[in-house]
């Protein structure tokens, strides 16, 4: 249920869509298995395992693109295709060219697709009409990218923004490791890379290290510039902030406390309870983001 990265656009201005008209729209765009030769399928799944498309806190909306893949290994089709060219050759006399392997390589995959084995996945999405976010829980802009497509696919018109700010997460990174001090509600932890800009790129990673030390201001002070950051906001949440204002290995520091000795609720209601935590968390700790980078760019 909980986000572990954050990939962070902008929602249209003034975009308002009740659950239940989600539901009905991604519902006409469900995850179908792969058929014929087609080696990949993607359509929406249920973000908590039922049959709902759509799971909501108030206005907060959840959802989940699937994917599903068709796994034939590259090898397995060459290999195939290198014993069949030797017979071939065998029977016609000469050598098979670039056109017949070619062929040789389709016929496989037609043969071998039917029965390979398919693979699940899913990517989930929290859509927060009232601050406006559109968070995908992806660790790469493509998988993120992924599933902004299909939503466009689905809705139609979709015309989500990447978050830009005044001050790029580089900037304000290096700057805070110079001075060893965060803004507002955000510490500095102990992980961290920098990189120089000459075109060799040289790159130093600090894990679990201290950071307020002189070795990483001497760094700075040599024109290197931080990359990823790690940083601890507001005593509850830990994670790293990256270049391009993405956030990753977000973990929240007191789920544990909070839950120890309470077995009251059901799967329902924990996944109810957990979505409208993390969501108001996530609410403050993006507005407190945006703020400690100067202000959201327009």
């Amino acid at each position: 249920m909980w986000f572990k990265n954050l990939q962070i656009y902008r929602l249209p201005p003034k975009w308002l869509m009740p659950a239940g008209t989600l539901e009905e729209i991604l519902a006409k765009h469900p995850l179908q298995p792969c058929t014929g030769m087609s080696t990949t399928s993607r359509g929406w799944v249920s973000p908590r395992g039922d049959q709902q498309l759509v799971a909501s806190h108030g206005k907060n909306l959840l959802i989940a693109l699937g994917v599903e893949q068709k796994i034939l290994p590259a090898a397995v089709i060459n290999q195939t295709a290198l014993e069949r060219a030797e017979k071939l050759e065998k029977q016609q006399g000469y050598k098979v060219g670039k056109k017949q392997m070619r062929d040789l390589k389709e016929q496989i995959m037609a043969e071998l697709l039917p029965r390979a084995f398919s693979r699940r996945r899913s990517t989930r999405a929290w859509l927060s009409p009232n601050d406006g976010w559109l968070v995908v829980d992806a660790a790469s802009a493509g998988k993120a990218e992924e599933l902004t497509e299909q939503l466009r696919n689905t809705l139609g018109e979709f015309p989500i923004s990447l978050l830009t700010t005044k001050l790029s997460p580089i900037t304000a990174m290096s700057g805070w490791l110079a001075g060893s001090d965060a803004p507002g509600r955000f510490i500095i932890d102990q992980d961290c890379e920098l990189r120089g800009a000459d075109e060799s790129k040289p790159t130093v990673r600090y894990v679990r290290h201290d950071l307020g030390g002189k070795d990483v201001v001497t760094h700075i002070n040599d024109g290197k510039v931080a990359t990823k950051l790690g940083l601890n906001w507001n005593e509850r949440i830990s994670l790293v902030l990256h270049e391009q204002h993405q956030v990753k290995r977000v973990r929240f520091l007191d789920i544990d406390k909070n839950r120890e000795g309470d077995q009251s609720q059901n799967p329902e209601e924990q996944f109810d309870a957990d979505f409208a935590l993390m969501t108001g968390e996530f609410s403050k700790l993006l507005s407190d983001l945006v703020e400690a980078l100067g202000g959201e760019e327009k």
